[in-house]
């Protein structure tokens, strides 16, 4: 068979969601890695204000691009947008464009999907699964389409322990479903959402599940592959270790720990965090793209300090539920009272508070994933790696064998300081000693505290004054007879 560059030399390629986080890195990886690609056509909408070609021409001007850029120039003349609205009938793609695009299509990638947990089901229902209908039907009809690519979550199916590489029966028939909800108003769909979604924790996995099985159904008219990413992160090597552009997932984590405001959060220390880089999934992406136009594949995938801290980072994590609430109340909930109160004073809108609940309902949402772990199937990805050639397989690596952790964490880390924050590198000096106040100053309040306590209590009190004596006696004792041991040892 021809190598994945050949494969994709003179074809024209189809993608939604790629103005988000994973259909960038899909972009530049095209573009870099099978540079004969004919043309790239994505669908975007006009969002916040920004038309279609601002959106794409900004996307384009992003760092990611760097070296593309250095390679080819002119790399924005094979990339073609194409306005469409995942919430409308067809769409919203214009009979010229249709056209246009059932006459050159070869390969379609559906990354475009809500990953909000918390996104109401009619909305979440018509992103991910009414959408993913409407895009099979323009797909069914691509005179040269040799691929169909979707995009899933290793998630869909989380309300098991152990996952295959199978499509699941859904809990209801998505077509049922969907004739259902059409009539009934926000609130009977909000109040009937957790029966509907039973033992899936959120709308997100429950409605994945659901477009793993509309595509199944059309295996027999398109040669179709599905992804199952888990928790996507920051790149590991392309283009350069570390890039990520979003809050989400263990982002918003590491900021918000980075910045001392999140001191403590509910998880199990045993549970595996199945965390999986950007370009490794993108990498096997394009693999599954090249072996898929010739068979059928399922494939899952499972596989420093920041500027202005609000106080030294010391996140803790604990699986009691009890221990997490009062380490919420004393290193959440009470500072950011002290903090606000003092804004009020100085004249100053209160924000911290805010603040902390909006981080409590981030993690609260991540808490099912975070608590436990599961265990998946992964023989069609080992298999689809032992297709490549080994020219291929250094281009286009998923082998997580190879990773580093550690030092994949560290790029992690550094990549939000420098792609989310945009924070300068060289004012990690400065950052330093930014933390050095901040402990300075818990210690001064630490020592007060505990003149405060000795004030209020142990000098009052002859049995606490009793107590404390004992203690300190005790601690004596020993130091002076850890001291007399090494001496005798020397």
């Amino acid at each position: 068979m021809a190598s994945i560059p050949e494969y994709y030399a003179g074809k024209s390629v189809l993608i939604t969601g790629a103005t988000g986080f994973m259909g960038k890195v899909l972009v530049e990886k095209l573009l870099r890695s099978c540079p004969e690609v004919k043309a790239l056509y994505i669908l975007v909408r006009p969002k916040a204000g920004q038309s279609m070609k601002q959106r794409v021409s900004d996307m384009m001007k992003c760092k990611l691009f760097d070296r593309v850029r250095e390679d080819n120039p002119d790399f924005h003349q094979k990339i073609i947008p194409i306005s469409s609205e995942l919430t409308q009938p067809g769409l919203s793609i214009s009979s010229e464009d249709v056209a246009k695009l059932t006459a050159c299509i070869n390969i379609v990638f559906h990354c475009a999907a809500t990953i909000r947990f918390d996104e109401p089901l009619k909305h979440a229902l018509q992103l991910n699964v009414i959408a993913t209908q409407q895009l099979l039907s323009l797909a069914q009809q691509m005179h040269h389409l040799e691929a169909f690519i979707h995009i899933s979550t290793a998630y869909a199916n989380c309300n098991r322990k152990h996952i295959d590489e199978v499509i699941y029966l859904p809990p209801v028939e998505p077509k049922k479903l969907i004739e259902s909800l059409e009539w009934m108003d926000d609130g009977i769909v909000r109040d009937i959402t957790p029966r509907l979604i039973g033992d899936r924790p959120n709308t997100y996995t429950y409605t994945k599940a659901l477009a793993e099985y509309v595509v199944q159904q059309e295996q027999d008219k398109l040669s179709i592959g599905i992804i199952r990413p888990s928790i996507v992160g920051a790149s590991w090597q392309e283009p350069f270790p570390g890039w990520i552009d979003n809050f989400n997932g263990p982002s918003g984590v590491f900021i918000a720990a980075g910045k001392g405001i999140l001191r403590t959060m509910r998880a199990s220390n045993d549970a595996v965090a199945d965390l999986i880089p950007v370009d490794v999934v993108i990498n096997l992406t394009l693999a599954a793209g090249w072996y898929t136009a010739i068979y059928y594949l399922l494939i899952p995938t499972f596989l420093n300090p920041l500027e202005q801290a609000f106080r030294r980072p010391n996140a803790n994590i604990t699986s009691n539920y009890l221990i997490n609430q009062y380490w919420i109340l004393v290193s959440h909930k009470f500072p950011a009272f002290i903090y606000d109160l003092f804004l009020r004073l100085s004249g100053q809108k209160p924000q911290m508070m805010r603040i902390f609940n909006r981080l409590h309902k981030a993690i609260s949402l991540l808490e099912y994933f975070s608590s436990q772990d599961w265990e998946w199937n992964s023989d069609n990805m080992n298999m689809l790696m032992g297709q490549l050639t080994p020219k291929d397989r250094k281009m286009f690596n998923f082998d997580v064998r190879q990773l580093n952790w550690p030092e994949y964490i560290e790029n992690y880390c550094i990549g939000t300081k420098k792609y989310v924050l945009n924070e300068d590198m060289s004012d990690i000096p400065a950052a330093r000693q930014h933390l050095r106040k901040l402990r300075n100053i818990r210690y001064t309040f630490n020592t007060l505290l505990v003149v405060f306590i000795w004030r209020v209590f142990i000098a009052r009190s002859q049995m606490a004054r009793n107590i404390w004596y004992f203690v300190v006696s005790l601690c004596f004792k020993f130091l002076s007879y850890f001291r007399a041991s090494s001496t005798l040892t020397n």
